[in-house]
């Protein structure tokens, strides 16, 4: 564990949503004095979250109902950075775009300058016309879709996934598959692996960084998950504050070795991490 003073050189703060402020649509104890107490500190955050499925505008209505008001600028998903990457990558910055995805991230591809070609025919036999097959979380996952992307991925178009994360938490401690799921499916049919580009993929650190004109070492990652949040901060070089709010619980912390505590804080809420503020 690192010295609790060190929190206080901590400039801008990455903040994960989903079992770290709230837990699907309730509002954890303790959220609005802890971002209270950032904005009185002068410490500036970022809502970071790996779920594509919603964009910034769903994001910014979801945390009105939660009394927490903030511009879209503030907001940050897997999908946004996803569709950055993919326009930044080759000469041209629209992309030919085959999604598996719901109607938010779409537009968030679209918003970017893509094309979603997943309308038209014969699209499987067409792989030379498509740049990209783009997995995200999905709630209208057909087996059509599967199957379009099982064949287009075997013939070698660029494969890319939103985010690993295998489940998303619900309340009463219920989960649901989550996009992580879906890469271990296609992994098994075809035998290939996305690039991830949301967390824990040092290409999410890098897009803030740049996006903020920060420096690492003023930089946080506060999140509930292990393998997602606590795992990019570790890899990228900047400080992770692992919060007991959501997905990991303290009996878990017991079972990991040296090299798997990704994490340099511990806290079982942000209203814990508030005091040491």
């Amino acid at each position: 564990m690192s010295d609790l003073n060190d929190l206080k050189e901590i400039k801008f703060f990455m903040l994960d949503m989903d079992g770290t402020i709230y837990l699907e649509n309730d509002i954890l104890k303790g959220s609005l004095d802890f971002l209270e107490k950032l904005e009185k500190t002068d410490r500036d955050y970022i809502f970071l979250t790996n779920n594509s499925s919603k964009n910034r505008a769903d994001y910014q209505q979801k945390l009105a109902q939660m009394q927490i008001e903030v511009t879209a600028e503030k907001i940050i998903n897997s999908g946004e950075i996803t569709a950055s990457y993919l326009a930044e990558e080759g000469n041209k910055k629209g992309k030919r775009i085959y999604l598996l995805g719901t109607e938010s991230l779409k537009k968030e591809m679209e918003r970017f300058g893509h094309q979603i070609v997943n309308g038209e025919e014969n699209i499987k036999e067409k792989a030379e016309s498509v740049d990209y097959v783009v997995l995200g979380f999905d709630k209208s996952l057909t087996y059509q879709k599967l199957w379009d992307a099982h064949e287009l991925i075997l013939s070698g178009v660029n494969y890319v996934a939103t985010h690993p994360d295998l489940v998303c938490p619900l309340s009463g401690g219920k989960t649901q598959p989550d996009t992580g799921a879906m890469i271990e499916l296609l992994a098994a049919t075809t035998g290939k692996r996305p690039l991830i580009v949301g967390k824990p993929s040092n290409l999410t650190v890098e897009y803030i960084l740049k996006r903020f004109n920060l420096k690492k070492s003023e930089l946080a990652m506060v999140g509930d998950r292990l393998y997602t949040d606590m795992r990019m901060a570790h890899d990228a070089g900047i400080t992770g504050i692992l919060v007991l709010s959501g997905e990991s619980k303290r009996d878990d912390l017991k079972e990991l070795s040296a090299d798997q505590k990704y994490y340099d804080y511990v806290f079982e809420s942000v209203a814990e991490l508030k005091k040491e503020l």
